[in-house]
């Protein structure tokens, strides 16, 4: 006789743990099989939060490889004009931006 209880477990693992030591005594297999679904149940938490958390943590990691140039801020350089002697040339330019003509 099957328990209408018996399918909230949701591992085969403790699907075969609790036919193995289901006894004929209905109150202990009640008992077995509540212990077993709360063990269960703690397992299966602590395994999707740790799933989570791995997940953030890698997505934090790359997010933060993909877009560390945008954390240092804006770049400010300052070089003598090839027009005017007495001004300066000055920019304000985002990290990852590369000039063409810049590059020599």
């Amino acid at each position: 006789m099957q328990s209408n209880v018996e399918p909230r477990l949701k591992l085969a693992e403790f699907k075969a743990l609790y036919k193995a030591w289901k006894t004929k005594i209905p109150w202990v297999d009640h008992l077995l099989l509540g212990v077993l679904v709360w063990f269960e149940e703690k397992l299966l938490s602590t395994r999707v939060e740790n799933e989570v958390n791995e997940a953030i943590r890698e997505w934090e990691t790359l997010h933060d490889e993909l877009f560390m140039d945008e954390l240092l801020g804006p770049l400010y350089t300052e070089k003598p004009s090839d027009t005017s002697t007495s001004l300066p040339e000055m920019r304000l330019t985002a990290p990852w931006y590369v000039e063409t003509y810049d590059e020599k």
